[in-house]
């Protein structure tokens, strides 16, 4: 319970961070430490909402309460899906064949967490 009050805690604090760095600049002015700030708290509150998710669907199918540390390892690579595909974005790319590899990078990901952990 005490890791699930953490990601939501660490989750608002990045969203907070996040709107207020939409608010208040833009990229030219943020620089690249501003923008590495930026993905950043896009992954936090990725990694959030991922996991809210993932505990919802875990309790309403399962009907297990507990969330283990594999649990949360399958979140955080879900939750770096969003970077790629706003990095994708970014340079253009945004295609059928750019989001089959992004979904296969996911895909290998999981799997590798599935068979390491």
């Amino acid at each position: 319970m005490k890791h699930n009050r953490v990601v939501i805690i660490v989750s608002i604090v990045g969203l907070a961070a996040l709107l207020s760095m939409l608010g208040f600049t833009s990229p030219t002015e943020i620089g690249p430490f501003g923008v590495l700030l930026f993905f950043t708290t896009v992954y936090l509150v990725a990694f959030g909402i991922i996991t809210l998710i993932m505990q919802s669907f875990m309790y309403l199918a399962f009907k297990k309460d507990t969330f283990r540390g594999k649990d949360y390892l399958y979140s955080a690579v879900l939750a770096f899906g969003p970077i790629m595909f706003l990095m994708a974005c970014s340079f253009g790319a945004i295609n059928l064949w750019t989001t089959a590899l992004i979904c296969l990078f996911i895909f290998l990901a999981e799997f590798l967490v599935a068979k390491r952990i």
